[in-house]
């Protein structure tokens, strides 16, 4: 049983990163770099872990948990900026500089790498502790939502890689800037909406992760239909 369920756990990141990595038209990635990113992926999730546990010591000082309050801070200032900020870190810690990097969906690719290898590590977790039903549930929300947080992350962190090369440090670190805090404001309104227990707010969520699934999957093919090898002459954005 323990099997089935560590199978149910990982089998959709692994799915979703292979569907990505599929849609990488120019140039396949070495799958040694990849498999290096979903470990630093696994990494991100014990250092933001370990963050927001120092975070909820110090916010419940302040607030009950639970309340307003708390929620707001915790899930948009210390849980969605946590998680996507060691994602992004250690994925630029590993690939900025790196000679594969040389096409602008590769941003793509390694962001979504780091992202399922949290997701995929996360999950993990939740469906040893709560069984089968939590894989089916994740499968169908958490694990594409990590997902659509890195194509969000890694659309704009090749727009900056593309920048860098152009010799625009300014717009360069604005989309760096950007990879962060877009991925971060649509983690913090995923994991708030979702621990709001109303009834509006199930129907917003239902709309939200949908409208967020749809635009994340035409953004990938949209960056991946017109990828072209990095150079001064050409932006998606």
């Amino acid at each position: 049983m323990e099997t089935v369920l560590i199978a149910a756990a990982i089998v959709p990141a692994i799915w979703l990163l292979f569907k990505v990595y599929r849609a990488d038209r120019l140039e396949k990635e070495p799958v040694g770099l990849i498999l290096k990113l979903v470990v630093l992926g696994i990494l991100s999730t014990l250092l933001a872990s370990l963050t927001e546990q120092i975070g909820d010591i110090v916010l419940s000082c302040f607030y009950s948990e639970g309340t307003l309050p708390y929620d707001l801070i915790m899930y948009f200032g210390i849980v969605a900026f946590a998680e996507e900020g060691f994602k992004y870190l250690l994925l630029k810690n590993r690939t900025w500089r790196s000679p594969e990097f040389n096409c602008l969906f590769d941003g793509v690719v390694y962001a979504v790498s780091v992202s399922l290898g949290f997701a995929l590590w996360e999950n993990i977790g939740y469906v040893m502790q709560y069984g089968i039903g939590a894989a089916v549930a994740r499968a169908l929300t958490a694990v594409p939502g990590h997902a659509c947080f890195g194509v969000f992350m890694g659309a704009w962190y090749g727009s900056a890689k593309r920048r860098d090369l152009q010799g625009d440090p300014k717009r360069s670190g604005r989309c760096r800037r950007m990879a962060v805090l877009v991925p971060a404001i649509l983690h913090g309104l995923y994991d708030f909406i979702a621990v709001r227990q109303t009834e509006a707010l199930s129907a917003v969520f239902v709309v939200f992760v949908l409208a967020m699934f749809i635009t994340a999957y035409r953004l990938v093919l949209h960056i991946s239909r017109n990828d072209q090898y990095l150079n001064p002459h050409w932006d998606v954005f």
